[in-house]
């Protein structure tokens, strides 16, 4: 990189903090971007800021959600050909989605794609009732999972990650969780990698802007809603070393495919071995147990023109990092299929309950027994709110 286009890069990065720092106050603008480098193998961080924060995952979520499945592929209770049925409680889950109508099939392989590629929020529902019979029912999985993993500052409230109270994790336990995908189901890791998905006449190409840009990137997901900024877990692998990287808050995509980009190299590069690993980090940071809302400088009208400001002429993104190269190539995609194929073995679908309308606002009545129940009880009433509460979905939603 020359250095003018160092100083540029430099600049425009300067100008997406300075909106966090004018719209925000203090205390949150200064523990913006909580990042983690990790080497996959032994564990060890490699660069940490604010590891122990309180974020919003957003779509990151789903990484969760796919170790279930995996899970529950090992053990034999479902198959790459296990149907998975869109519900209408699932059908009116919020974009991202692939708006197929209740009643429509599709293998599980393909909704692993519709969800790690496309981040399909609907499809994430069903593929939960698919595994646990009811979206209660795999988020208390999802909390328990956790907590076995040692991911101690987690709670989740729904599979895919949209907003609502109550639902927290940090860049250490969301590098943790990518750890354990990685060392525990190596097999199914390549569903991380996909660059995109044809499915029926519509492409969809993969939100993680290092697949075929960063040599060796291989996972894993994207997030993004108003309130967590621009989330990315990212895992690469050269020479059978494989890293894990973690950025949350990040003012944009571009932004935050560069930082991890930057991560990923320091984890690949470092010959420095010693200090702490994801287990023995120890927890600082005044305030890290309140969860960050930086929803006031990420959907505001003047983010989202300093976000496009660094785009090109036609309006697409410009990534300045020297360690991501253009993508001279049409992505790879892969095949997903959006019915059953002929002869498929089905499963016996009666232990799932008919879907029944989901309220506005769910009760306390439904969510004490359910999500509380994995955990001791909350520290304050906040932790306490319903499935969907005050975190506003942002319209229109970008990109994530």
């Amino acid at each position: 990189m020359s250095g003018m286009s160092f100083l540029l890069q430099m600049r425009r990065i300067g100008a997406a903090f300075a909106v966090l720092a004018v719209t925000l106050p203090w205390a949150v603008a200064a523990m913006a971007n909580p990042s983690i480098a990790v080497d996959a193998s032994s564990g060890r961080v490699i660069e940490h800021e604010q590891a122990f924060q309180r974020w919003y995952p957003a779509s990151v979520t789903k990484i969760m959600t796919a170790y279930l499945v995996f899970s529950a592929l090992r053990s034999g209770q479902m198959t790459m050909e296990t149907p998975v049925t869109m519900s209408v409680h699932a059908a009116k889950e919020p974009a991202s989605k692939m708006y197929f109508k209740p009643g429509t099939r599709f293998p599980l392989d393909s909704a692993l794609k519709y969800l790690l590629v496309k981040s399909a929020n609907d499809v994430a529902m069903a593929i939960a009732e698919a595994v646990s019979g009811s979206e209660e029912a795999f988020v208390r999985e999802m909390n328990a999972t956790a907590l076995k993993l040692g991911m101690t500052s987690t709670r989740f409230i729904n599979p895919n990650g949209l907003p609502g109270s109550g639902q927290y994790t940090t860049v250490r336990d969301m590098a943790l969780l990518a750890v354990a995908v990685r060392r525990e189901f190596p097999e199914y890791a390549h569903y991380f990698g996909y660059e995109g998905f044809v499915a029926g006449t519509k492409a969809q190409t993969n939100y993680n802007l290092l697949i075929g840009r960063f040599p060796g990137a291989d996972g894993m997901k994207t997030g993004f809603i108003c309130a967590s900024g621009f989330n990315q877990v990212s895992t690469a692998t050269r020479n059978g070393k494989t890293v894990v990287s973690v950025v949350f808050g990040a003012p944009s995509q571009e932004f935050r495919a560069e930082e991890s980009a930057r991560l990923l190299h320091k984890a690949l590069t470092t010959t420095a071995w010693g200090g702490s690993t994801l287990t023995s980090l120890t927890p600082y940071g005044e305030g890290r147990n309140v969860v960050a809302d930086i929803s006031g400088n990420i959907c505001t009208k003047e983010a989202r023109e300093a976000r496009y400001e660094g785009r090109d002429v036609e309006g697409k993104m410009v990534l300045n990092s020297p360690y991501i190269v253009p993508m001279t190539r049409e992505p790879r995609l892969v095949q997903a299929l959006t019915g059953l194929p002929a002869g498929s073995t089905e499963i016996a679908l009666s232990r799932i309950p008919v879907p029944v309308p989901r309220p506005a606002r769910a009760s306390d009545e439904i969510v004490k027994p359910t999500i509380a129940s994995a955990f001791a009880a909350p520290a304050n009433a906040a932790e306490a709110m319903p499935l969907r509460s005050t975190v506003p979905i942002p319209i229109p939603r970008p990109d994530i």
